[in-house]
């Protein structure tokens, strides 16, 4: 029987691992579920909260579920799946709080499929990375009915601070349409650098600069000096999920009749990134790509 005292919670990856830490925290009775049993067990050692054995228990026991997975066609999976389906375990009025960074369209067919059984949902994607996520300070943005949100605000608030940006699917949409900002911010600080860095300038030098200034940004602010200058290239944002998000939003732009030609230019380096770069790389590692282009290196200069 589902308690709504209780939160299930679905992916704890490199995000979803300090957001239920977060609830745990906060005094939540917490059951966790990830794909990756190992990791399960070493959340529940480590942090606390209770192992769920599979999706069905979830619904059975919670009244309340948090999905942080990779995209809306894994929510899909998870929800509608075959093999061991959340959505029929779950109780009517229960209330799926959709964190994913996913596709407005996709979560609103989604949403017509949970109304089916009585079940509601909200999106609540989320910014501010690993370190903000291990502090409770994301930026929420969600979107759905008022009173669902309402209702999920407790459980949000543990998390971050909340914004209410509209209908089901508005959450997402600002996610997506955030990430393009950050994205192209990004690069233009990386260029800057690069340009900075033939003409003779120090590139901490020149960080130190610009926050100093009106180009500053949240990438000169939070993550060059961190993670491309000291070339660990770690922030804990896949370079694969950030093609993902600038692609909704591209997608978004193309359905509404927009034009957007510097996005698409964005879009289309950040794709390159993805092609020439191997394995599965950091975000940050984008920068890569910008040396390589411009036959310079923010590699630290030898003394």
């Amino acid at each position: 029987m589902s308690n709504k005292q209780t939160i299930g919670f679905v992916g704890i990856g490199m995000m979803g691992w300090p957001m239920a830490a977060c609830l745990h925290g906060a005094g939540h009775d917490v059951l966790v579920f990830d794909s990756d049993r190992a990791r399960v067990e070493r959340f529940c050692e480590e942090v606390g909260g209770r192992d769920a054995a599979s999706l069905r228990q979830v619904g059975e026991e919670a009244g309340m579920v948090i999905t942080m997975l990779p995209s809306s066609a894994v929510v899909t999976a998870v929800l509608f799946g075959e093999a061991d389906p959340l959505a029929p375990s779950l109780a009517p009025d229960s209330l799926v709080i959709d964190m994913t960074s996913g596709v407005p369209d996709e979560t609103r067919n989604i949403a017509t499929r949970l109304r089916e059984g009585g079940i509601r949902i909200i999106d609540a994607p989320v910014s501010g990375g690993v370190p903000r996520a291990q502090r409770g300070e994301l930026s929420i943005m969600t979107g759905g009915r008022p009173e669902d949100i309402e209702d999920a605000l407790p459980v949000l608030q543990a998390m971050g601070t909340v914004m209410q940006v509209g209908e089901l699917g508005a959450g997402q949409a600002m996610k997506v349409l955030n990430n393009l900002v950050s994205a192209g911010g990004f690069l233009i600080g990386i260029e800057a650098l690069l340009i900075g860095k033939r003409f003779g300038l120090d590139p901490n030098t020149m960080v130190d600069v610009l926050n100093a200034s009106t180009g500053m940004n949240n990438s000169t602010k939070n993550k060059f000096k961190q993670y491309v200058l000291s070339r660990g290239f770690d922030a804990g944002f896949s370079l694969g999920l950030m093609n993902k998000d600038i692609s909704i939003a591209l997608d978004m732009a193309r359905a509404s009749g927009v034009a957007v030609p510097f996005s698409a230019l964005c879009r289309e380096m950040w794709s390159a990134a993805g092609t020439a770069l191997e394995g599965e790389k950091d975000h940050t590692a984008v920068a890569l790509l910008s040396e390589r282009l411009a036959g310079v290196s923010l590699e630290p200069s030898e003394n």
